[in-house]
């Protein structure tokens, strides 16, 4: 079986469109949440991922177009396009949002948005956040999303965790060890490349072979940023997308 792992989309239907042309075939999507926020295509983006065979479980900024959470948590200009967000969706995508579930596990996966600790909200930083969340699950691997950074931590009891910084392009077998693993963005990279970033799990049943490989894909983000201008969003959230930030 060979899944496509994204998480963070954040109604970038551009990026979100380059990284399904990139991926090649697959058997199904583990969407880590966030479909929506922050860009200008929410509906689409909704659209598009409802109609790929995939899972997917909630995120903060899902939450927050459905009224679940408090925009006062968010920036003003995360909270403006909140909002905006909120008026634009269809009926039919807030409930399919309404729907997403706040964990999944799926074999030897549990996957999050935020942590297993705290799957809304919690941003795994570093080592010791990572390490602490490594008793609030029982499956050998977690996926999150939420920090638009794609990292692995490595389980080690007792102490700190280990960082993994991964490299493009070539699979990573995934060992025995247990590990948190972060696929990045797709709509809103945050770790100084623009381009958008996901992740290919595969796996073959009849070897027992896990292999997760990272992908950066570049994207028309000037498209994207047109959208935005033509729906009033915020200036920041338009210009950070062309440095990665």
């Amino acid at each position: 079986m060979r899944y496509l792992i994204i998480s963070d989309i954040h109604s970038n239907l551009a990026a979100f469109e380059a990284v399904l042309a990139d991926a090649g075939p697959f058997d199904k999507v583990w969407c880590l949440g966030d479909v929506v926020g922050y860009g200008p295509d929410p509906n689409e983006c909704v659209e598009r991922l409802r109609d790929l065979p995939h899972i997917c479980v909630v995120g903060n900024h899902d939450w927050a177009a459905l009224g679940k959470m408090d925009t006062e948590d968010f920036n003003p200009d995360a909270k403006r396009a909140c909002l905006w967000t909120r008026e634009q969706l269809s009926p039919s995508n807030l409930e399919y949002l309404e729907t997403l579930p706040k964990s999944l596990v799926e074999e030897d996966f549990t996957l999050v948005h935020g942590s297993p600790r705290q799957p809304i909200w919690e941003y795994i930083l570093n080592p010791a956040i990572a390490q602490a969340n490594f008793e609030h699950f029982d499956t050998r691997f977690c996926f999150v999303g939420h920090t638009h950074v794609p990292v692995i931590y490595r389980d080690h009891p007792n102490q700190a965790g280990e960082t993994m910084i991964p490299s493009y392009g070539s699979p990573l077998a995934l060992g025995e060890d247990r590990l948190i693993i972060n696929p990045g963005s797709v709509g809103q990279p945050r770790d100084g490349d623009p381009r958008a970033s996901y992740a290919i799990l595969d796996s073959d049943r009849e070897r027992s072979d896990l292999t997760l490989e990272y992908r950066r894909i570049p994207y028309p983000i000037e498209t994207t940023q047109a959208r935005m201008v033509e729906s009033g969003l915020p200036v920041r959230l338009i210009m950070r997308l062309a440095y990665g930030w």
